[in-house]
């Protein structure tokens, strides 16, 4: 199932935020348990829950005592903003450092994006 980099329970997490970015759990709306994440995908239920807790010590979900879990008001929109700034990171910095080295002016790094985005 979980075949990515990284401990299982961070993989956990990362799917839960996939899903509460796509809209599969909207804002303010119930979630799986630990225990039905971790039946559902044949794990560990102390995994299930650590990769649950990683998201709650986000902010993006809280538990509602004796309820469940709930995705919090705002998460789409923090889970947005930590992407973006792993996207900057991970390919945008790297990316300018190699258009340094190559002696690309901003100007055609621009056009070969729009290139790239609208192919003719």
């Amino acid at each position: 199932m979980f075949t990515g980099e990284g401990p299982i329970f961070q993989q956990l997490a990362v799917r839960i935020a996939d899903d509460i970015v796509a809209g599969t759990y909207p804002e303010e709306t119930a979630v799986p348990s630990a225990t039905d994440f971790a039946m559902f995908h044949q794990m560990n239920p102390a995994t299930a829950s650590k990769g649950v807790n990683m998201l709650v010590d986000l902010g993006v979900l809280y538990k509602k005592r004796g309820i469940g879990m709930f995705v919090a008001t705002g998460a789409r929109k923090v889970l947005l903003a930590r992407r973006r700034d792993e996207f900057r990171k991970q390919y945008l910095q790297p990316l300018l450092r190699e258009a340094a080295v190559l002696e690309i002016p901003a100007a055609e790094l621009r056009s070969m994006i729009d290139d790239e985005q609208d192919p003719a």
